[in-house]
């Protein structure tokens, strides 16, 4: 005797973009778990990568964490400013993000070797105008840590405190700076990394 099979209807899928992270969330993404209900997966885009551990910093800049004060803050690249830059964009080549970065990258390197000079020179003025120049240019980017310690330096030349009010003897200053241009340019690598890494993830190079 013949028998009629019920019909049911077919399973409904989920949107693969429905769980998709915002642009400024950090977190890296990890392998999706093995189900033993379904028989389709989704893989969400790919998000901002979180960046590795910073290898072990020189001894100056280790002694230069010290100086720092307790409220340096610890965000390498403010994911907002960096995404206003990312909406600029006219395509998904990134040609433009990647232009302004290669400059900064450029600007960063002739800068320090300037601070370099300057400091070994004493020359405290050129000192605050570099740190002032660099705050400027890493702010646009959102290099956020090199923009914070180049703010202390503009101060510093200026024979001021981290907060621009109390006055700093220039042997004082000038042993602040010292200190504190081997930091930076250890943030300055760590945010060099994050950059190159972000690109890489997105199907883009520096």
């Amino acid at each position: 005797m013949a028998t009629t099979a019920g019909t049911r209807d077919p399973p409904r899928r989920s949107s693969p973009f429905a769980d998709a992270p915002a642009l400024h969330d950090r977190s890296s993404l990890g392998p999706s778990a093995p189900s033993t209900t379904t028989t389709t997966t989704t893989t969400a885009p790919v998000s901002p990568p979180k960046p590795a551990a910073a290898s072990s910093p020189p001894p100056a800049a280790e002694a230069a964490a010290d100086e720092l004060p307790s409220d340096a803050s610890d965000v390498i690249i403010d994911m907002d400013t960096f995404g206003q830059i990312l909406e600029l964009e006219e395509d998904d080549t990134y040609d433009f993000s990647i232009g302004m970065t290669e400059a900064y990258f450029s600007q960063a390197e002739t800068t320090f070797k300037d601070m370099d000079k300057a400091l070994a020179a004493n020359d405290l003025k050129r000192l605050s105008e570099l740190g002032h120049f660099l705050k400027g240019s890493s702010a646009a980017l959102g290099v956020h840590k090199v923009q914070e310690s180049c703010e202390r330096m503009q101060n510093y030349g200026k024979l001021l405190d981290d907060n621009g009010e109390k006055k700093l003897k220039e042997d004082d200053a000038l042993s602040r700076i010292t200190k504190l241009l081997a930091r930076v340019k250890v943030e300055y690598t760590e945010a060099e990394k994050y950059l190159k890494e972000w690109y890489t993830q997105h199907g883009a190079s520096l």
